[in-house]
């Protein structure tokens, strides 16, 4: 008899007791009325998707007892805010076929495969932006002591992120934490995979005749090492400066929070006989512009999109503290902006929204459309007319396609 041992869930989720346990994931198709078609990459584990509510949950079939630790491995990376996949549960099943372990993730909205950028030739634009996340990702993950041990295009999801694109870790089975002791080695070594699967994941494409003409199939692993070793030096570099230097702290501070890290401390250290010191930050995470929209708006967003919204948000409090010849609280300039500027535009943007049902990406594009437009006439043309205007384009661009 088929028995369902173990079956772990996160509150606030669905319980998961109505899916067919007893039988392996290659035979739910007709035992599960809820399963449903979702873009996956490569994965040597069976996955399904199943519907509740309206709700995507991924489900994946894994030897007994290896879902809990990539649970557990989930669940740590997200309390350290990197960007990964929500974990939701996980369960141990006696099928018909012997024992198993599944792990139950929350399907990512929005989200873009590998596939859709690198196959379709109109979206080159985005695909500079993909290799960028991966190594902005790989960053992320080897500043909090974590060694992915299988990085591959297969194994991240990307996100639309005002024009640009945030990766995020769909796998986690070879991964592994080393507090304080993670070395220069186990960086090269994640690299090293990285570059391999990275070239695999485009070779097979290429094998199938799924690869748009012009990518550099052989490079592309090569430009994200270039892109990460880059990135990881920028932020990990020591500066010396002399007493009288302080301001550049905060000059290295500001260029890391425009990068959206957020700085935790500041380690200085006296040299050259206490004539100088050396400086080192301490980056947390890569959340600093969305932190901080989101507790001064509760508006929930990516990185780059909060990090435009909090421009203008900047420019309002220098506008009414120039009006008012006093200085504007950043809290004050946020709710004037919430009420007077983001929430009128999502109103004009409801017949997009109420279809894809993100706000937030539609509001960066006006924003895009806004600064184009006002550099044509040369003056702000205001979120009105650059709202209705993309919502013409719009228009036009889904008559074409249909």
């Amino acid at each position: 008899m088929s028995i369902l041992r173990h079956l772990s869930v996160r509150h606030g989720y669905p319980e998961f007791l109505d899916l067919p346990w007893g039988y392996p994931l290659s035979e739910w198709e007709n035992r599960c009325s809820r399963l449903e078609e979702a873009p996956k990459g490569l994965s040597r584990h069976p996955v399904r998707f199943v519907n509740y509510e309206g709700v995507l949950y991924a489900i994946k079939e894994l030897p007994a007892g290896l879902a809990e630790k990539e649970y557990n491995l989930l669940a740590a990376m997200q309390n350290l805010h990197l960007p990964v996949v929500d974990p939701v549960g996980h369960a141990e099943a006696e099928t018909h076929l012997g024992p198993v372990s599944v792990l139950i993730t929350r399907y990512l909205e929005y989200s873009v495969p590998y596939r859709t950028l690198f196959m379709r030739a109109s979206l080159n634009r985005y695909r500079e932006h993909l290799l960028d996340a991966m190594a902005g990702l790989l960053v992320q993950l080897h500043l909090a002591d974590i060694f992915w041990g299988d990085c591959s295009l297969s194994n991240t999801l990307f996100r639309r992120d005002a024009g640009a694109l945030q990766a995020y870790l769909v796998d986690a089975e070879t991964a592994e934490i080393h507090p304080d002791d993670f070395s220069p080695t186990l960086r090269y070594h994640d690299l090293e995979i990285m570059e391999e699967n990275v070239n695999g994941d485009l070779a097979f494409l290429e094998g199938a005749n799924m690869l748009a003409e012009g990518v550099p199939l052989s490079h592309t692993g090569a430009y994200i090492r270039l892109r990460y070793q880059s990135l990881w030096e920028e932020i990990t570099r020591e500066d010396i400066i002399s007493p009288e230097e302080n301001y550049r702290i905060q000059e290295r501070i500001r260029a890391l929070n425009r990068l959206g890290f957020s700085v935790g401390e500041v380690d200085l250290t006296p040299t050259d006989g206490g004539n100088q010191l050396r400086f080192q930050v301490v980056v947390t995470d890569r959340n600093f512009h969305r932190d901080q929209l989101h507790s001064l708006t509760g508006v929930e967003a990516e990185e780059r999109q909060a990090q435009l919204m909090m421009n203008e948000i900047q420019e309002i409090k220098a506008t009414l503290s120039q009006q008012n010849n006093r200085s504007t609280p950043l809290s004050v300039a946020a709710y004037h902006w919430l009420e007077e500027i983001y929430q009128p535009t999502l109103e004009l943007l409801r017949p997009i929204i109420d279809r894809q049902e993100d706000a937030v990406e539609p509001y960066c594009q006006v924003l895009e459309n806004k600064w184009f437009l006002s550099e044509r006439a040369q003056q702000d043309v205001g979120h009105q007319a650059a709202a209705e205007d993309y919502l013409r384009k719009f228009s036009a661009q889904e008559e074409i396609t249909n």
